[in-house]
């Protein structure tokens, strides 16, 4: 009995050992820090590189993609000024060309020959100028929530502002006029503004703190601005649209019902790329992989999985 208990007990470690695999973790230097990063998954299937929205949120909210990781590596990262790698307080690192250089020197030391590129939010406006200069290796493209002109952006949010209370558009305009964000009158439109357009699902006490956590609010402050919605930072002539033709790879772009990337600008966008295929995510806000992480990601993995056939 002992000797079968003993062999049960190999057998079922041997299974746990072919079953899971553990997490590669570490982080690259890169000009001004270290970035963090890590894989989920192995296999030789074309990996999926992340890149996180903001700027200066952090791969913590993308954690739902794990599940990706079931079919092929899913490499997550913090860039600079957020999450776990290093903070930032030097504004010369702080704009989207010196992103691409951090992305690309990530790139060489993970020795990425071939791989998807996937960006949510702001890591669409990474992606979208990563893409235009180091287009080599990638294999496919998946734009989530996507910006690709600030002015849209800022149009959209305009247009969505105007369906909330008329107390909280009120807020939103005399903070603007005055260029006071700091009041609670602004901070409360935020609360209200993000409810409806940026998560619709609730967020637990951890998954609050470790947002907080992890945020680089003066990243985000410089680049973009006070809130999503109000646009004051160094992106804010950005604008990519004459670029978007020039893609040759396979794309999907994806946004929620209730997208603050409004599904009918994502449309548009979708139409200038050859080819490019648009899902919408029902029930979702921009934070689609919270709102409803089930149709997401299946979609995500239906494409994925398209691609891996169609070479």
């Amino acid at each position: 009995m002992k000797k079968y208990l003993l062999g049960l007990y190999t057998l079922l470690m041997m299974n746990a050992c072919t079953t899971y695999t553990p997490p590669k973790e570490g982080f690259i230097e890169v000009e001004g820090g270290k970035i963090w990063y890590r894989i989920d998954g192995e296999g030789d299937k074309t990996p999926v590189l992340l890149l996180h929205g903001g700027p200066g949120s952090s791969s913590f909210n993308l954690e739902p993609l794990k599940e990706l990781s079931q079919d092929r590596p899913v490499i997550f990262l913090d860039q600079l000024g957020c999450g776990r790698s290093t903070r930032i307080t030097d504004t010369t690192l702080m704009t989207i060309e010196k992103n691409v250089e951090q992305l690309e020197q990530v790139r060489k030391a993970l020795k990425l020959d071939k791989f998807y590129l996937y960006g949510h939010s702001w890591g669409t406006m990474l992606g979208m100028d990563y893409y235009v200069k180091y287009p080599k290796g990638i294999q496919g493209l998946i734009f989530s929530s996507p910006l690709f002109s600030t002015k849209i952006w800022t149009d959209d949010a305009d247009t969505l502002i105007a369906t909330l209370p008329e107390a909280t558009q009120k807020a939103i305009r005399e903070s603007e006029q005055q260029k006071n964000y700091k009041n609670e009158a602004y901070k409360e439109a935020m609360k209200v503004y993000y409810k409806a357009y940026v998560r619709r699902s609730d967020k637990s006490k951890s998954q609050q703190d470790t947002s907080a956590k992890f945020f680089g609010e003066n990243v985000y402050n410089f680049m973009w601005g006070p809130s999503e919605f109000t646009a004051t930072g160094n992106l804010l002539n950005y604008n990519r649209l004459k670029d978007l033709p020039k893609i040759t790879v396979p794309t999907l772009l994806t946004a929620g019902e209730y997208d603050e990337a409004r599904p009918s600008s994502v449309r548009y966008y979708t139409s200038l790329i050859p080819g490019a295929q648009f899902k919408e995510i029902p029930q979702a806000a921009h934070s689609t992989m919270m709102d409803n992480p089930k149709e997401y990601i299946g979609i995500l993995r239906e494409f994925l999985k398209k691609m891996d056939v169609a070479k």
